[in-house]
Formats: structure tokens, C-alpha cells, sequence
């Protein structure tokens, strides 16, 4: 079991230039995905090469003010993790930089010195140009290693899956392979004496001021950033909740659900890590929780990996974009704007208390999301401004937004992942939700009560 553990599959590494190895002052990481420091193996990996070169560590990151649709909200949450993660790697030995600049530029730069680079993975394709622009500049071996993922995204499919059915029996046969414990290696050489100029993250506040970022949003008070909170989170769901999550998941009110997304669409929580710990327990909702955690999430990952029209209409499979078309111009009895989702102006009360739980809190709860896009959908004018006027919120004001979860959940509700069913008017064949459908699972009355609450905190 030990030699499992040390071992870093090489299925998760993969070489993204030809460079030849060099001598360098250090091994530099650069995170970016993963923001974390346990269960990283990108950091773990560059850890045991350092040692191997008797070199030390040196991690970059860098803070883009262009990613596309965030603002001070996930900024800030962001910079609190990354506060705990330059603390926990001064106390292993290990220097952080961090830059307010494009994290490719930042990348090439520090590897002027380096003996080879090491990078996480990330599949959306503002992170994959990143590292296709660094690995055309960098002048030593730039690696990049899978750890978001239990499964590397290739290993698990090599082309888009259309349905969690076909996804998931290829991706079990994989997960004895890849469900073991990743054992931690100390830093030979201390790298705590490099010199770099840094950006200071010590005051979040300030530092999320001095970005040149959208600050229309305000921070969450409902969530902070940091491994240590998503471990906390993790372990109050399997002693308090998994043994409910099977019965009461779908229950916006029952408080049955993990709260993991955040924290893994920022990589401060490893999946692995997760899998792991659920794994250890024998709580009734195990099976449900590893079917969402690994079957739908990597899905999701396969989607925007293979699906380069990911964040668009176009996404679609081709009967979700026929039918939708073949119903673009149905009478719709309620037709609203952009300002009036936004603003929670619909007539379902419902639908508004979604709407608020997601500005006040940077989450909505998975079920009501369904039901909030489906909405959309049936309120829009015509399928295709839906599905923007959905892109566009969900990436607003979701923690756990921007990031394949997300797009994928935003398709689901237009039929991606999905099986035709009976046709209507306006849906076509796409599945239809209503609110009878939220009272047959559960009080909805309840839900906006909940939600007036958090209003009125």
C-alpha cells in the first residue's frame, strides 16, 4: 500500500514542450487550478523533482483581472484562500509569489530561471491557452499534472459523452487505479530566502481594491475561502448530513448538502481528498454523494474539454438545438427581460427566492437551479437569449459559477446530458419542471420564507 501511495499516476502527467532539462536556481510550480496545498499533486510532483535536483520550490501565481465574468465576489473569496495557502507553504519551507499579471506572462517569466516548470490542469479554453502560449515561451520542460480530477479527463473518455450513461461505466472501471491516497513529501532545499516582489494579499480588502476588476458585486459573509473551512464544511456533511443526503438532497430547506462546489471551483479542496474521506464512511448517501462527485462533476470536465462551444447555445446535442428551434416562436404566457430576472421581478415567488438565494449567499441550492433554468427557458423570448441571460447570471453571482460545473448545469437545463421526452410547447422534447413539481418534493412556501430570512439578516 505505501508504494500506491507515493506513486503519482503518469497518466496525470503529461509533457507540454520538448525542452531539454537545464540547470535552474529552483523548481518553479505554477498553481493556478489547484489552490490548494494538500492533496495537490502538481505540487507534490514538483516537490519530488526539486528534491531529486537538490533544488528548491519556488510557486507563482498569478491574478488575472480579465478572467472572463468575475468580479470582487470571487475575487475575494479567491484571495482568502490564497492567503492560507502562502501560510502553509511558508511552513513548509516554500516561497509564494503572487503577480497582478496574465499567470502565462508571469509563468514565462519566473522559468527564466528555472530548471522546469510544473502547472496544474485546467480545461477551459482561457486556461488552455495560458499554458499553450507558456509552453511555446518557456525555455525548460514545462509539465503539466491532472489533480481537480480523480480521473484525468482523457483517461476517462477520449471524445464527449453524451449522458451520464455512457460516462459512467467507463469511468468506474477506471477508479481503483485512481481512488488511493497521495502521501506528502517535505521540501529538501528551503526556498524561503528567494527575493521576488510580490502582490500583498495580507489585507483581502485592500488588495481586492487595488484590482481593475468589476466591483458591482459584493463579497459573501455565507462563504470563506480556504482549505481549511471546505474541510470543515466536509466534515460536519459526514457526520450531520450524508446519512440524509439520499432522502433530502433535493430539499432546499432540509440543509442536506454539502456546499463543496465553491471550494472546488477554486481547487481549494481536493475531489480526491473528498472521495477518500466519503469512502471511510458508511453513511446511507455515500453512493449519491460519489455519483455527484465523480460521475457528474468529471462529466461536466468532459464536456468543456471535447465541447469547445461549451458557454454557448451551440453547445447543445443536435435534437435539444431542433426541438427548441421548432418552438423558437411559441406563445410564451410570460416573457421577462434580463433586468427583471436579475432583480427577481418574475410572478413566481419561487423562482424569485432562487434568484435571491444565489445574489445573497453565491449559491443556490442544486435543485432550484434546475428549476431557475428551466424558467428561464419557458420566460425568455426565444431559447437562444435564454440560454445567455442563464450564462450570464449563473457567472455573475455564482461562487461555483464559470467553471465547468456550471456550463454544464446551464446546458442540462436546455438538454444536454439528457433524453428527449413528451413534447410541449416551447420546451419541445426537453424535460419540463413546475412548481407543482417543487411541492411534490418538498414546501417551496418554506424555501421563500428561508430566503426572506436571509433578506432580512
Amino acid at each position: 500500500m505505501r508504494l500506491i501511495q507515493f506513486m503519482i499516476q503518469e497518466e496525470r502527467i503529461k509533457t507540454l514542450n520538448d525542452k531539454s532539462p537545464r540547470d535552474g536556481k529552483y523548481v518553479l510550480y505554477w498553481m493556478q487550478a489547484a489552490q490548494r496545498v494538500e492533496y495537490n499533486h502538481a505540487l507534490e510532483y514538483s516537490i519530488r523533482k526539486a528534491n531529486e535536483l537538490k533544488k528548491p520550490v519556488l510557486v507563482f501565481f498569478g491574478i488575472t483581472e480579465d478572467w472572463p465574468d468575475a468580479n470582487q465576489r470571487h475575487y475575494y473569496f479567491m484571495l482568502e484562500g490564497l492567503k492560507k495557502v502562502s501560510k502553509a507553504l511558508y511552513d513548509k519551507g516554500i516561497r509564494m509569489v503572487i503577480r497582478r499579471q496574465s499567470p502565462d506572462d508571469g509563468a514565462v517569466e519566473l522559468a527564466k530561471a528555472a530548471a522546469l516548470v510544473v502547472v496544474d490542469v485546467g480545461q477551459l479554453r482561457i486556461q488552455k491557452k495560458w499554458r499553450q502560449n507558456a509552453a511555446r515561451k518557456i525555455e525548460c520542460p514545462l509539465y503539466e499534472v491532472e489533480t481537480n480530477l480523480i480521473v484525468p479527463v482523457e483517461v476517462a473518455g477520449d471524445k464527449e459523452n453524451f449522458s451520464a450513461g455512457t460516462f459512467r461505466p467507463r469511468i468506474n472501471r477506471q477508479l481503483d487505479k485512481y481512488l488511493v491516497p497521495l502521501k506528502h513529501t517535505k521540501p529538501q532545499v528551503d526556498s524561503l530566502g528567494l527575493k521576488f516582489k510580490s502582490f500583498d494579499i495580507e489585507n483581502i480588502y485592500k488588495a481586492v481594491s487595488k484590482l481593475d476588476i468589476d466591483h458591482s458585486v459584493d463579497k459573501v459573509t455565507y462563504f470563506e475561502g480556504g482549505t481549511g473551512l471546505a474541510k470543515r464544511r466536509l466534515r460536519d456533511f459526514l457526520k450531520n448530513k450524508l446519512d440524509k443526503f439520499d432522502r433530502l438532497r433535493n430539499d432546499p430547506c432540509a440543509d442536506c448538502i454539502s456546499d463543496m462546489s465553491p471550494y472546488l471551483h477554486f481547487g481549494q479542496i481536493s475531489p480526491l481528498y473528498i472521495a477518500l474521506e466519503v469512502r471511510k464512511t458508511s453513511g446511507k448517501g455515500k453512493t449519491s454523494y460519489l455519483e455527484e462527485l465523480i460521475v457528474r462533476r468529471e462529466l461536466s470536465h468532459n464536456f468543456v474539454y471535447y465541447n469547445n462551444r461549451y458557454d454557448t447555445f451551440a453547445c447543445l446535442p443536435a435534437w435539444a438545438a431542433r426541438t427548441l428551434n421548432f418552438h423558437r416562436a411559441d406563445k410564451r404566457e410570460y416573457v421577462y427581460s434580463l433586468k427583471d430576472f436579475e432583480r427577481a421581478k418574475t410572478h413566481d415567488p419561487y423562482w424569485n427566492a432562487a434568484q435571491k438565494e444565489m445574489v445573497l449567499t453565491g449559491k443556490m441550492h442544486g435543485y432550484m437551479r434546475m428549476y431557475w433554468g428551466k424558467k428561464i427557458l419557458e420566460w425568455s423570448v426565444n431559447p437562444q437569449t435564454a440560454y445567455k441571460i442563464a450564462i450570464y447570471l449563473n457567472n455573475k453571482y455564482e461562487l461555483d459559477g464559470r467553471d465547468p460545473n456550471g456550463f454544464a448545469g446551464v446546458a442540462w437545463c436546455f438538454g444536454k446530458h439528457d433524453r428527449a421526452w413528451s413534447e410541449r410547447p416551447v420546451f419541445g422534447k426537453i424535460r419540463y419542471m413546475n412548481a407543482n413539481g417543487l411541492k411534490r418534493k418538498f414546501d417551496p412556501d418554506a424555501y421563500v420564507k428561508k430566503i426572506q430570512a436571509l433578506e432580512g439578516a
